[in-house]
C-alpha cells in the first residue's frame, strides 16, 4: 500500500484576489509525503517531497500511483487550488479528507491545529499567514521558512491522520471551546481498495 500525505500553501490570500475562488490564490509550494505500508497499515518507510510552482509538473506522478491521497480540508480548498496547474483525471483520485470526514460523522470539524493541540498535544510551527508573507518576501531565509512551514503541516497532517488510522478517535476544541472526541472509522474497505486499483491501472 503506497499513501501521499500533502499540503499547500499558496502566494496571495483571498482579500487579494477580491472574491472566494481558491482556484485564484496561486500555488507558491506544494509539500508531499509518500509512504509504504505494511498489511497492517503501519508506515514502513516514508519520503517527503517538496515542490515550487515552477515544479509542479514533475509531482503528478507520486499522486497517481497512490492508494490513498490524504489532506486535510484538501477537498474544499487544496484540490481547488490546484486546479489550474493539474491533470484532469486529479480530482478523481482516491482522495481522503480528514476535515471532510469528521465533519460527516459529526457535523463540524475544526482547524488541523486544533486537531493536533487536543489529540497529540503537537501544534504547527508557524502562523499560517506567515507563510504567504514568506513567498512575498522572496528571498532564501523566508523560501527555507516557508518550505519548513509547509513540511512540518505534512507531517501534522500524517500524525493526526495515524491517530485516527490506528486509535479511532480525534479529539477538538470546537468554536465554542468546548472540547470534543469523535469516533472515527479511517480503515480501508474493500470498496476503496477496488476503485484505487482501478484508478491506477488507467493513468
Amino acid at each position: 500500500m503506497y499513501e501521499i500525505i500533502f499540503d499547500l500553501e499558496t502566494q496571495k490570500f483571498f482579500d487579494d484576489t477580491g472574491n472566494s475562488d481558491p482556484s485564484q490564490l496561486r500555488v507558491s509550494l506544494v509539500s508531499v509525503y509518500r509512504r509504504h505500508l505494511d498489511p497492517d497499515l503501519k508506515e514502513i518507510s516514508g519520503q517527503m517531497f517538496s515542490y515550487w510552482e515552477n515544479q509542479l509538473d514533475a509531482m503528478w506522478k507520486l499522486f497517481t500511483d497512490a492508494d490513498r491521497i490524504i489532506g486535510f480540508n484538501s477537498l474544499g480548498f487544496d484540490v481547488p487550488v490546484l486546479k489550474p496547474y493539474a491533470p484532469s483525471y486529479f480530482s478523481k483520485l482516491p482522495h481522503f479528507d480528514i476535515y471532510d470526514r469528521v465533519k460527516q460523522v459529526n457535523g463540524r470539524a475544526a482547524s488541523l491545529n486544533s486537531f493536533a493541540k487536543d489529540t497529540l498535544g503537537k501544534s504547527k510551527v508557524d502562523a499560517p499567514a506567515n507563510a504567504i508573507k514568506y513567498w512575498q518576501a522572496g528571498d532564501k531565509k523566508s523560501l527555507a521558512l516557508l518550505k519548513k512551514y509547509c513540511e512540518a503541516d505534512v507531517i501534522l497532517t500524517r500524525d493526526v491522520y495515524d491517530h485516527g488510522l490506528h486509535h479511532h478517535h480525534l479529539k477538538f476544541t470546537d468554536r465554542w471551546n468546548t472540547p470534543r472526541r469523535v469516533e472515527v472509522d479511517f480503515s480501508y474497505s474493500v470498496y476503496d481498495l477496488r476503485k484505487s486499483s482501478k484508478q491506477s491501472s488507467l493513468f
